[in-house]
């Protein structure tokens, strides 16, 4: 896969922030960057996850080179129902699927090309990828999202800008209009040299208009103007990751800042696409939970890719591992020691009895923004007040591993901040014992 590596969106909202206890005077307005409100539901998810599926599956490559048979695309198990459970066992909220990659070859009957599954082996070519997917995870409650190539090794058009952009539109039109409601479009970067020998000028705001008019609640990731690319393929952010970022001049008005949340993605396996090879180097769970701690824990969106099988279920060793990976989750957090919530620069958290813990997690109402900017995190042991953790971002959510400590009273001191601190959620946990 490949990425575009410039900033090049997201979203700048004016706040009344008046109602807040202890704010200035109530006629007062403030701007600062606040996410949309489906920019707020997706960093709430936490983990979602893509599907690498398509004719590469079949010929057990990672890259196609468009010349492939649309025959040898023949899942003759396909169940998307399958992959729905597995994944909803993982915690995963939204999957979003490869509807076509590099080589072109569609996962749907698309009237634009010959090489999609109306001219595969599968279901005589009358079956519908797309179609079977959306359908499972709006009947097992997923969202449902799609990955569309810009590039396309296959099309005769690309490399001529005009024709193909208006190509590109057409298909993508198809798949915002035919199969439900899209929660994520996903665009990559890779572009290269037509049949012509140019290079593809992608049209980006004509693209970001077709998804705005057909499905005005999808967010547009990576090459979109909603959410980023954290700028690895490892699943991990850097510590104090913050959705708010720089704009680009070309794509905003002229304001310093704005929301725009980084998606962290990363494979179960070592590829992207199904090898049967790698059955056996599906990620552990520690590894998984890693992963987790430097995505979720650090204001960002995990994007897992779980790619499935050539008879179209995800294999058993990944479902089975998705299955700990939830499991483990939950142990961890579902159920802190103790938490509470608070508006200002300190909050506290009364704990029964005196309890060792090992976690902090820390959430800001990110609806108001990201307003700290740097905080502490001090334990009360002895009757004297301790640090146990620091930070400079809270956002959606940090999870922070410390050292054992037998505490009386925890409390979060915010030692810098653009505008009174509200906070969601401080909670304590006793993970590793």
């Amino acid at each position: 896969m490949i990425k575009h590596f410039s900033i090049i969106g997201g979203c700048w909202l004016a706040m009344a922030v008046a109602g807040l206890a202890g704010e200035a005077q109530a006629s007062v307005k403030y701007q600062i960057p606040v996410p949309t409100a489906e920019q707020f539901a997706w960093q709430k998810m936490g983990v979602i996850a893509f599907a690498h599926f398509g004719i590469n599956t079949f010929t057990d490559r990672e890259w196609g080179d468009g010349k492939e048979d649309p025959q040898l695309f023949n899942p003759e198990q396909l169940d998307a129902s399958q992959w729905v459970t597995a994944l909803k066992a993982a915690g995963v909220k939204l999957l979003i699927l490869t509807a076509k990659h590099h080589d072109g070859f569609c996962l749907w009957p698309s009237k634009y090309t010959s090489h999609s599954v109306k001219n595969s082996a599968w279901k005589g070519g009358r079956g519908d990828v797309v179609r079977e997917v959306s359908a499972a995870c709006n009947k097992g409650g997923l969202k449902f999202g799609v990955y569309l190539s810009p590039w396309d090794r296959h099309e005769k058009t690309y490399g001529d800008s005009p024709a193909y952009n208006e190509h590109f539109r057409n298909q993508l039109t198809e798949l915002l209009t035919q199969y439900g409601p899209v929660a994520e479009v996903w665009f990559d970067g890779a572009c290269g040299e037509g049949p012509n020998g140019k290079k593809q000028e992608y049209d980006w705001a004509s693209f970001y208009k077709v998804v705005r008019r057909c499905q005005p609640g999808a967010l547009i990731a990576i090459c979109g103007p909603d959410i980023r690319w954290v700028g690895n393929e490892t699943g991990v952010a850097k510590e104090n990751e913050s959705s708010v970022q720089k704009p680009n001049p070309q794509m905003h008005p002229p304001v310093d800042y704005v929301w725009y949340p980084a998606e962290c993605d990363v494979s179960i396996r070592p590829g992207w696409f199904f090898h049967g090879a790698e059955n056996e180097r599906v990620k552990s769970l520690d590894q998984l939970m890693g992963i987790y701690y430097q995505s979720v824990g650090r204001n960002s969106v995990l994007l897992l890719n779980v790619p499935p099988d050539r008879r179209g279920l995800i294999h058993e060793n990944d479902v089975r591992r998705l299955a700990e990976f939830g499991a483990e989750i939950k142990r961890r957090f579902a159920k802190p020691l103790a938490k509470t919530s608070g508006r200002g620069s300190l909050v506290r958290l009364p704990l029964r009895r005196t309890a060792r813990i090992d976690h902090v997690l820390i959430s800001e109402d990110i609806r108001y923004g990201e307003r700290v900017k740097e905080y502490v995190v001090e334990g009360q042991i002895k009757g004297q007040w301790m640090p146990l953790c620091r930070g400079k971002v809270v956002g959606s959510l940090q999870i922070q591993r410390i050292a054992p400590a037998e505490v009386e009273a925890v409390r979060l001191r915010c030692l810098q901040c653009e505008m009174q601190p509200v906070i969601s959620r401080l909670a304590v946990c006793a993970v590793d014992q």
